[in-house]
């Protein structure tokens, strides 16, 4: 059986490593020179399952408000408001209640679970390096309100049974002792032991290489347009290099999913939330982090990959611009420069952005659609390499017709009532463009 998968970023590429292991004939295409080289390239570098959780929450909404006034706001909304935009404000307003919080946390923690086993079996099975470290991820508070706050979360992973540190001060410096230096900054922490670190592009560029291994064929500098359909069949896929065709589609394109499901009448609610990272050098080993350190007030992690710092974080709606803007480079210097001043060259700091496919609910979509031969993996937003492994396995166990090892009801698409309305199909080309 033959299947195309579209996109190459993590996502596409765990897909492609689990089909092709369970017997498909692969081929991969993606708009890049290669593998991960968009979204997956220089984000936080966490494999974070413990700390999945939806963006739309309680008091989100005023939150907001007084982020939009500080000086390093985790969040920046673009002034050119267009439909999409408003549209999925307006869903995660919807969202942040009590009762729709539990329920999504429940998902995302569900399919991240499963994805932590399944990343360890890749692991154990393929030998791959990407810098990895298994020491946890420290999430840190620092007001006391913010610690009184964590216990929402605390309940959800209790009843999910995620393992879980409360820590104070002390125990946070015990856990990253480069800590000590700014301990009077801080009022405690929350450690999810089994969260681990990486650089995402070196796990998925490695991984295509042993998809290779495994017969999976490569088509990079291809930009697909449109899906060519017939009654509730995928036809074919037109791309810029001519019409390709497969029994099987997947379309895992991160931000850009909508664009190209969209003529099929299918209108997934997910939007390109721009994050920003800078990347440098370690200069002092005791004073860097251990692992991921998730600065709560700010909204930034700071991890540990090998000789190197990465500082991730942000969270700008502004449609699909990747212009790097400077007041962005400025949140994240600050959060690395107050709490680990002394560990990286902040003058030799590359500067990336990316965007991350948000829904909502924050639950990523995975799974059927109304067509028979077509099938999603999208909508991960930042949790995309911490989810990437359970939803690849997921999701060739969906196409093979095996029954799944975890309940794939609330992971579809089918959970959003409008989002098929075969009606609004449109013909034409659809370009697939930043």
């Amino acid at each position: 059986m033959h299947t195309i998968v579209v996109g190459s970023g993590v996502i596409g590429t765990t897909t492609a490593f689990y089909l092709a292991r369970s017997g498909h004939r692969v081929t991969v295409i993606d708009r890049q020179a290669g593998a991960g080289l968009e979204t997956s390239f220089a984000n936080a570098g966490q494999v974070s399952p413990g700390y999945s959780a939806p963006w739309a929450a309680p008091g989100i909404p005023l939150k907001a408000i007084k982020w939009l006034l500080s000086e390093h706001s985790p969040l920046v909304i673009n002034p050119r408001i267009d439909g999409p935009m408003l549209r999925f404000m307006l869903n995660m307003l919807r969202n942040c209640t009590a009762s729709r919080y539990a329920v999504n946390k429940s998902r995302m923690l569900r399919l991240a679970e499963y994805s932590r086993i399944a990343f360890g079996e890749l692991r154990a099975e393929t030998g791959i390096e990407y810098d990895a470290r298994t020491r946890g991820t420290l999430q840190l508070f620092r007001t006391v309100k913010q610690l009184h706050g964590a216990d929402k979360d605390i309940a959800v992973l209790q009843d999910c049974g995620v393992p879980y540190e409360r820590l104070d001060v002390e125990q946070c410096v015990a856990a990253e002792p480069a800590l000590g230096r700014v301990a009077h900054k801080l009022s405690g922490g929350l450690r999810l032991p089994l969260d681990e670190t990486g650089d995402c592009y070196k796990f998925t560029d490695n991984l295509s290489q042993v998809c290779r291994n495994l017969g999976v064929e490569f088509q990079f500098g291809v930009t697909a347009h449109d899906l060519l359909i017939a009654d509730r069949r995928v036809l074919g896929l037109h791309t810029d290099a001519g019409l390709m065709q497969a029994d099987n589609y997947v379309v895992a394109l991160g931000s850009y999913s909508p664009l190209l499901l969209k003529p099929l009448g299918i209108e997934l609610p997910i939007y390109p939330v721009k994050g920003y990272s800078l990347t440098l050098p370690v200069t002092c080993d005791e004073a860097a982090p251990r692992s991921t350190v998730m600065d709560e007030t700010h909204k930034v992690a700071v991890t540990r990959l090998g000789d190197r710092i990465r500082v991730a974080g942000t969270a700008e709606l502004t449609g699909y611009s990747l212009a790097l803007k400077d007041d962005r480079r400025g949140t994240v210097t600050h959060v690395v420069r107050d709490l680990f001043p002394d560990g990286g060259d902040i003058e030799k700091a590359v500067f990336w952005t990316g965007l991350r496919p948000m829904t909502p609910d924050g639950t990523p979509v995975v799974g059927p659609t109304p067509y028979d031969n077509l099938f999603l993996n999208t909508g991960h937003g930042t949790l995309g390499w911490t989810m990437s492994c359970g939803s690849g396995r997921l999701l060739a166990d969906v196409i093979n017709g095996n029954p799944t090892e975890i309940e794939l009801d609330g992971l579809t698409m089918h959970r959003y009532p409008r989002a098929y309305r075969p009606g609004r199909r449109q013909g034409g080309v659809i370009p697939i463009v930043a």
